[in-house]
């Protein structure tokens, strides 16, 4: 019997889901200079604007994961999705610092566990040597949806107004939710679509499903995942700069357009798809080949050399030369994110989604501090190279704690 690939669905339903996401959240950062400009926003307000969702994302980011250890990524995926969508379109309506700043706010609340539940039910429904790759394909939506932000809010911003353009985007989640409800299910023995020999493939070493041992909730302190924490605090930081201030840099620093800064924030985060896609197959055959300690441990490599690519871009002189190297930095430490996440299965099991939710409440963190480091650097001191030095130092920090993280060391659990 020919295995049916029902799990390629999934992935298919993911990667749409990462894309969705990061579209909603990249659109304010090119819809920025509107918004600055409409709301008499300055540089300090507008990096609390930016981090505001990633400082509810992080806090939400562990009960969601639990949720979707408990009650399973179906229903909880359904709920996120509705919520984020409805605040995405709510921001379309703020009408002053404080309501935009709530309207992100809620958005984070909502958009929280969606890349733990994502990652949830890859454990469900992915053998351990395709996990890698499966979160490859998820991470290089997230780029890539990220990537045809800048232009597609330009573009919308240029005919409908930065208004309207929120209001579009979050219909695109609530049509999403619709399809996912009706498709998935949280245990691949249920689905109609998958076959006796793909289940087999699927179950090939996964946890056992008869394990109902609780969470050590202590575990979450232990020294391995305070490692991993600060591994993806790196991620989290040195990515939020491309996703909140790039096109302002780009425009107001380097002297670009709008358009051209939208066009080439794009190639940015479109080189860090690619790189996301290749680092997902490439762990996958590192630890076919070298084991996990080696296998998941790219970023002691990629880290350091994307911190003076970003070093080179800060004191190039040239415009272009300057985002041709932002691209590059951002797809060389991109190559590291697939494992990342992939050691939040290797450690945690059975409870993948809280794992994955305190990584990514770590990585989110970084992400709200980020943004404010730039709009205080520029407020304060009218300086865009001092940021760009201290993700540089982010960026080592990150490769040392990737040193000593343990892939094949197991989270407690309690019987």
């Amino acid at each position: 019997m020919q295995p049916t690939r029902a799990r390629h669905k999934l992935l298919a339903f993911t990667t749409i889901l990462a894309i969705i996401t990061y579209i909603d959240r990249v659109a304010i950062s090119s819809a920025a200079p509107a918004v600055r400009s409409e709301m008499g926003l300055n540089a300090v307000q507008m990096g609390w604007v930016f981090s505001a969702f990633t400082w509810a994302y992080a806090a939400f980011e562990i009960p969601s994961g639990w949720m979707g250890d408990v009650i399973g990524p179906r229903k909880v995926l359904t709920r996120i999705v509705i919520w984020w969508s409805a605040f995405t379109a709510l921001t379309g309506a703020a009408w002053n610092f404080i309501s935009l700043l709530v309207a992100r706010f809620l958005f984070g609340v909502g958009e929280a566990g969606a890349f733990p539940n994502t990652s949830r039910s890859f454990a469900k429904w992915f053998p351990l040597s395709e996990r890698g790759a499966a979160h490859g394909w998820v991470f290089m939506g997230t780029r890539m949806g990220g990537a045809i932000t800048p232009p597609l809010v330009v573009a919308l911003m240029t005919n409908v107004g930065w208004r309207e353009t929120f209001y579009l985007f979050g219909a695109l989640g609530v049509i999403w939710a619709w399809f996912w409800w009706q498709w998935f299910r949280d245990e691949p023995s249920q689905h109609p679509d998958v076959n006796q020999a793909e289940l087999a493939i699927i179950e090939a070493g996964r946890e056992d499903p008869t394990d109902h041992r609780g969470f050590d909730w202590a575990a979450l302190m232990s020294p391995n995942l305070l490692l991993v924490y600060g591994m993806y605090f790196t991620m989290g930081y040195t990515l939020y700069f491309n996703l909140t201030w790039l096109p302002t840099y780009l425009r107001d620093v380097r002297g670009f357009t709008l358009q051209q800064a939208g066009w080439l924030s794009g190639v940015v985060l479109f080189t860090g798809g690619v790189m996301t896609y290749v680092g997902g197959k490439l762990t996958d055959y590192l630890v076919r080949q070298y084991g996990l300690k080696i296998g998941r441990s790219m970023g002691v490599v990629t880290l350091p050399v994307a911190g003076l690519l970003l070093v080179a871009a800060a004191q190039t002189e040239s415009p272009m030369a300057a985002a041709i190297l932002l691209a590059a930095t951002l797809g060389v430490a991109d190559l590291a994110v697939s494992s990342c996440w992939s050691i939040c299965h290797d450690i945690g099991g059975r409870n993948a989604g809280i794992v994955t939710g305190a990584m990514n409440t770590w990585g989110n963190i970084g992400g709200a501090i980020s943004p404010l480091v730039v709009g205080y650097a520029v407020g304060w001191w009218n300086s865009w190279t001092v940021p760009f030095y201290i993700t540089a130092g982010v960026y080592l920090f990150g490769a040392i704690c990737t040193l000593f993280v343990d892939p094949r060391r197991r989270v407690s659990v309690v019987a």
